[in-house]
């Protein structure tokens, strides 16, 4: 059915974007790295290829993506965009070389009735994404803050599943 999304679940997939050859852009996998173990998470990577996304987040109540993006803010700025019922703002977009962004997966999946109940977009600005950098000092430090919001949102989202479906019996 068009434009639906999928029944809450009580499962969160945190899915960090990118790639670790680009600089800045693998802000997403040093975050993904980092989340694992975390107790009710699924931690997943994606290279940066939008399509790829709906299989990684199929079956998840929520889905909380990790990417670094260009807005034009100062490199390390972390941004939080809950696109479970309206598009991505087209001002952060993901680094370039990618056939379907990250955006243009979120509006297929809900086109296609695909999108999980919760999505949110966490994004950090990135500075440099030159082939065979390393993360920027400024996303570098970013990381930790960044982490601390994604496992924080997780476990609210875990609470609320668990309080709904407590709820229902």
């Amino acid at each position: 059915m068009a434009g639906a999304t999928r029944a809450p679940a009580k499962s969160v997939v945190v899915i960090g974007v990118g790639n670790n050859l680009r600089g800045d852009d693998g802000a997403g996998l040093a975050a993904a790295a980092r989340l694992r173990g975390e107790p009710g998470i699924q931690v997943r990577t994606s290279a940066g290829e939008g399509i790829d996304l709906l299989a990684m987040w199929e079956d998840a109540g929520a889905v909380l993506l990790v990417d670094a993006v260009r807005s034009g803010a100062p490199a390390g700025t972390i941004h939080r965009y809950d696109v479970s019922d309206e598009p991505l703002p087209s001002s952060p977009r993901r680094p370039a070389g990618h056939a379907i962004s990250t955006s243009d997966a979120i509006e297929l999946a809900r086109q296609l009735g695909q999108l999980p109940a919760k999505v949110v977009v966490f994004g950090v600005e990135g500075g440099r994404f030159e082939t065979g950098s390393a993360l920027s000092p400024a996303v570098e430090a970013a990381i930790e803050p960044l982490v601390a919001a994604v496992a924080t949102e997780s476990r609210r989202l875990l609470a609320d599943a668990r309080l709904r479906a407590g709820s229902a019996s």
